[in-house]
C-alpha cells in the first residue's frame, strides 16, 4: 500500500484541492458581482429567480440525488454484501417515479402561491401552525442528518483520494469553509452553477474508473472467483429476510429522497413545467450511467482489494483511485479529474441541502413565527447565521464520524417520510383533516423514532416505513372519521381544486 499511498500525496493532491476551491469560489463572485440584489430577494437567494433551464435544472437535481455518498459511500457496500447491492441502481428508478406522481403539480402549486420550501405548501394547504412547524422540524433534521453525511463523505474522499496525505478532518475544515463562502455570495445560481461544473467531471472520472478497473483488476469475473472461494455468499440471491429489506430500501429510498426539501426547491426553481420534465427525462437514465457504474466498481474492489475490514472498505474509491493513477499516465489525469470531481460532488450536494437548511429557517420559522413583518434581506441573514451555527455543530460531530456512510444514509429517511403524506396527498384529497395530519405525522415519527433506537426492526422492514404506515392510517382513516368543516373543505378546493 505505500505505493499506493505516493500516487495523489503531497503537491499533486494539495493543488487539486486549490484548484477546485477556487473555482467554486471564483463561481459563486461571479454570480454574486452579476446579480447585485441576489441578497435582497427570498427568490433570487433560494430558487435562483425560478428561471433555471433544462440543463442547469437536470445537472442540479444530479448532484443532489447522487451525492458523494453515491460515488464514496456505494461502492464499499457493494465491497461489503457483493450482488445483494444490486438493488442501489433501482433505488433511483424509484425516486424518479415517485417524483413523476407528483412533481408537475405541486411545480404548478409553486407557481400559483410563489412557493420557496416545502413548508411553504404544506402551512398553505393546511392552514395549521402545528402540522407547519412538524413538519418544519422533520425537515430540518433530515436535513442537517443528510449534512453530516457529506461532511463525512468530504473528509473520506480527501483523505482517501490522497493516500492519507491530506488529512480527513483538513479536507472537511477547507471545503466547508469555502462551501459556505460561495453559497453565501451567490445563492442558489452559484449552487447550480457548481452542480453543473462537478456533473460534468464526476461522469467522466467515474467512467475512467469503471474503465480502469476494468484493464488493471479483472473485471466482474476475477471478483466472483475471489467470493467464490473466500465469501460465496456474496454471489447468491438474498434469502426472504433480505428480499423483504430489498422491497423496504426501495420503499423508503424511493419516498424519502424525492420528498428530499432541498429537491424539493428545484421543483420551485424550474423555469417551466415544460422544463421541468425534460429535466427528469434526462434523469431517467442516471440510473444505470452512475449507481450502476459504482457498484460495478465495487464488485471489481472485491478482487482488487480483498480482505478489507469495515473501516478500510470506506476508503475502497481512494484505493482504486490511487492504484489506477501509478498504472498510467491517462489514468493519472483521469483519476485527478476524479478527485477534484467526487470531493466537488460531495461539496455540491452539501451546499444545496444548507441553502434549503437555512430557507426553512428564515422563511418557515423565523419569517411566518418569529417576526412575520421582517424584511427579505434580514431573513436571509437570520437564515445564513442560524445555517453556519448548525454547520459548526454537525463539524464538531463530524470530526470522529459516528457511523459508516451507508447507516447514516438510511437514518435520515426513517422520519423524513413522515411528512409526506402532507405534502403529496395534500395536492390531491380536499377532505385531509389537519389534525388527522398531524396525530398521523406525530405518530409516525414516534413510532419511528422508538424503533430505530431500539433496534427493532419486524419482517426486515425499516422502521420508517412502519411509522409511514401508521401516519398514512392515522391521516386517512382519521379524515374519514373526523371530516372537515365547510370552511376547510372550501379553502382545500379554492387551493388544490375539486379532488
Amino acid at each position: 500500500m505505500e505505493s499506493v499511498e505516493l500516487a495523489f500525496g503531497g503537491t499533486s493532491g494539495i493543488v487539486v484541492l486549490l484548484a477546485y476551491g477556487g473555482l467554486m469560489l471564483a463561481v459563486g463572485l461571479i454570480t454574486f458581482l452579476r446579480n447585485r440584489n441576489i441578497h435582497e430577494s427570498l427568490d433570487e437567494y433560494y430558487l435562483g429567480g425560478r428561471g433555471l433551464g433544462v440543463m442547469v435544472l437536470f445537472f442540479t437535481f444530479f448532484a443532489t440525488q447522487y451525492s458523494g455518498n453515491t460515488v464514496v459511500g456505494y461502492p464499499p457496500t457493494a465491497y461489503r454484501i457483493g450482488y445483494q447491492y444490486l438493488v442501489s441502481v433501482p433505488f433511483f428508478i424509484m425516486i424518479i417515479a415517485v417524483y413523476l406522481f407528483f412533481a408537475p403539480r405541486l411545480y404548478a402549486m409553486g407557481r400559483r402561491f410563489s412557493l420557496l420550501t416545502p413548508v411553504d405548501w404544506i402551512d398553505i394547504r393546511f392552514k395549521s401552525k402545528a402540522v407547519t412547524i412538524l413538519a418544519a422540524t422533520l425537515m430540518l433534521y433530515a436535513l442537517g442528518n443528510y449534512l453530516l453525511e457529506q461532511f463525512v463523505a468530504i473528509g473520506q474522499g480527501v483523505s482517501g483520494l490522497t493516500g492519507g496525505t491530506i488529512p480527513y478532518q483538513v479536507g472537511v475544515v477547507f471545503f466547508i469553509v469555502i462551501m459556505v463562502a460561495y453559497s453565501w455570495l451567490g445563492g442558489m445560481r452559484s449552487v447550480a452553477y457548481t452542480d453543473t461544473i462537478q456533473g460534468i467531471a464526476l461522469l467522466f472520472g467515474v467512467f475512467m474508473l469503471l474503465i480502469g478497473s476494468l484493464i488493471y483488476f479483472g473485471g466482474p469475473s476475477a471478483a466472483a472467483e475471489v467470493m467464490r472461494s473466500e465469501a460465496p455468499e456474496k454471489l447468491g440471491a438474498p434469502d426472504a429476510g433480505g428480499i423483504a429489506n430489498w422491497f423496504s430500501l426501495l420503499a423508503i429510498v424511493g419516498i424519502g429522497a424525492a420528498v428530499y426539501p432541498h429537491a424539493v426547491q428545484r421543483i420551485f426553481s424550474a423555469r417551466s413545467e415544460a422544463t421541468l420534465k425534460r429535466s427528469f427525462i434526462r434523469m431517467a437514465y442516471m440510473p444505470f450511467i452512475t449507481a450502476g457504474v459504482v457498484f460495478l466498481v465495487g464488485i471489481i474492489g472485491i478482487a482488487a482489494f480483498p480482505g478489507l475490514t469495515t473501516g478500510e472498505s470506506e476508503q475502497l474509491v481512494g484505493r482504486i483511485a490511487n492504484a489506477l493513477a501509478l498504472e498510467n499516465p491517462l489514468f493519472y489525469w483521469a483519476m485527478i479529474l476524479l478527485f477534484g470531481g467526487v470531493i466537488a460532488a460531495i461539496v455540491s450536494t452539501a451546499d444545496s441541502v444548507l441553502l434549503t437548511f437555512s430557507s426553512i429557517v428564515s422563511n418557515d420559522l423565523y419569517g411566518r413565527f418569529i417576526d412575520p413583518q421582517a424584511q427579505e434581506h434580514r431573513k436571509i441573514l437570520v437564515g445564513k447565521l442560524i445555517g453556519l451555527v448548525a454547520v459548526v455543530v454537525l463539524v464538531i460531530i463530524a470530526w470522529y464520524p459516528p457511523s459508516t456512510l451507508y447507516q447514516i444514509f438510511v437514518l435520515k429517511f426513517e422520519l423524513l417520510i413522515q411528512a409526506a403524506p402532507a405534502l403529496v396527498l395534500g395536492l390531491y384529497w380536499t377532505r385531509l383533516n389537519s389534525r388527522a395530519v398531524f396525530i398521523g405525522m406525530l405518530a409516525g415519527t414516534l413510532l419511528a423514532s422508538t424503533m430505530t433506537f431500539s433496534g427493532w426492526k419486524p419482517l426486515g422492514v425499516f422502521s420508517g416505513l412502519w411509522g409511514l404506515s401508521l401516519n398514512v392510517a392515522v391521516c386517512v382513516i382519521g379524515s374519514l372519521l373526523l371530516g372537515v368543516t365547510r370552511e376547510a373543505r372550501a379553502h382545500a378546493v379554492e387551493v388544490i381544486g375539486e379532488y
